[in-house]
């Protein structure tokens, strides 16, 4: 699969984990960059630190719709 095919999943993938449509796109390029270079710091597989990733966004965007406390 190339790049562009990775990207592509990547962003709908970002899409249903509720980011928006016309910034999925650009940041599945700029997730899958900063994966890769994870990967390389910690000598680990890209698979491990897109996963790490991910699940920081769902964790910001799941934050992000709950109701303010105050």
């Amino acid at each position: 699969m190339s790049h562009t095919d990775r990207n592509t999943e990547l962003a709908k993938l970002l899409t249903t984990m509720g980011c928006p449509k016309t910034k999925a796109h650009e940041m599945a390029v700029q997730l899958a960059r900063r994966s890769r270079q994870l990967a390389k710091e910690r000598n680990i597989s890209c698979d491990e630190t897109m996963t790490h990733l991910l699940n920081l966004m769902r964790q910001g965007w799941a934050a992000k719709e709950q109701p303010d406390a105050n």
